[in-house]
């Protein structure tokens, strides 16, 4: 204990002495002329669906679907994306970081 209370002084002392040098930082620049303001019809629009075995959530932009995700009652929710705009949805892995196992072919005859 003895050892860590001057190693502990010795890392805060920096940070003490830089707080007598502080600085209001600029003001904000205005966006520039040329950016579009808040468009509504861009912000996706969720329609909740409940019933006794799920909860559906769709999603629509411009009032199209594109994405629907079902949380059954038992198990865990899942995707389902329309990727090219034609109405078929695929169920699609939305994971952070998805497991995905290297596969080779060890043998075959």
């Amino acid at each position: 204990m003895r050892r860590l209370l001057p190693l502990l002084f010795i890392v805060a002392l920096p940070a003490w002495a830089a707080q007598g040098d502080l600085q209001p930082l600029p003001a904000v620049p205005p966006p520039p002329p040329e950016m579009q303001a808040f468009d509504a019809a861009l912000e996706p629009q969720v329609t909740i669906v409940k019933r006794e075995s799920e909860l559906r959530e769709e999603y629509r932009i411009k009032g199209k679907l594109y994405m629907v995700k079902v949380t059954p009652a038992i198990g865990k929710p899942y995707y389902l994306v329309d990727r090219l705009g034609d109405g078929n949805f695929v169920e699609a892995n939305i994971a952070p970081n998805p497991v995905k196992p290297p596969m080779w072919v060890i043998h075959s005859w």
